[in-house]
């Protein structure tokens, strides 16, 4: 844990420290709102911990909201590649620079608090049921994309206007044809983040074996 705290605290740091090279050197804050994205990705991974080191079931339930809320906000920074442009006082291969370090942070957050949450669920529920549960939240996550992208809604909403969330989603699920764009975003984002989780998955686990595996014998 604390070799995971002391990795993503220095991805953060690179991070900020770009950005804030950005500011002095360009005096824009043109790309400022990635600080903001950075927080919000790190909280569903804060609370991903929590959740897992909690023995209080309220607490847990409680972690588990948060974490479910505000974990499409890690993966959604790969989005902000819609604001890649030429700027003046930058130049472009920084800022590409700039977005991939966010971007992969925020992925990497997402990544780490999943198997998180999986590791709880599979140990209550078997090892089919963690990947079932895995692999729904991420394509929800892909749902939270678009909304975040597209209608510009915030984790908050759900909580502050449930009533607008629930009928968009139902009008949504009772007429798929009328929005194209909801279906082709949740789909292809939920699929790529899959995809990557189980790379992501399989990459640890055999790193895992082969540490187990150089274990010297009694």
């Amino acid at each position: 844990m604390r070799a995971r705290l002391l990795v993503f605290g220095l991805l953060l740091l690179w991070c900020c420290g770009l950005l804030a090279a950005r500011i002095v050197k360009t005096g824009s804050l043109a790309y400022a709102f990635m600080a903001w994205n950075l927080f919000l990705a790190v909280i569903p991974a804060l609370a991903a911990m929590a959740f897992v080191l909690s023995r209080n079931t309220a607490a847990r339930a409680a972690m588990f909201v948060v974490w479910l809320l505000f974990l499409p906000n890690a993966p959604y920074i790969a989005t902000d590649f819609v604001h890649l442009r030429p700027r003046p006082g930058a130049p472009l291969w920084f800022d590409i620079a700039l977005l991939l370090s966010c971007a992969a942070t925020g992925i990497l957050l997402a990544f780490t608090s999943v198997a998180d949450v999986q590791s709880v669920v599979e140990s209550k529920f078997g090892r089919r049921a963690g990947w079932a549960f895995s692999l729904f939240i991420l394509v929800l996550c892909g749902f939270g994309i678009y909304l975040g992208r597209f209608l510009r809604w915030n984790s908050w909403d759900v909580m502050t206007d449930p009533l607008d969330t629930m009928s968009y989603l139902a009008a949504s699920a009772a007429h798929p044809a009328e929005h194209p764009r909801t279906f082709g975003v949740t789909l292809i984002y939920g699929i790529m983040l899959a995809l990557g989780y189980a790379a992501f998955h399989a990459t640890r686990r055999a790193d895992l074996s082969v540490r187990s595996s150089h274990v010297p014998l009694p």
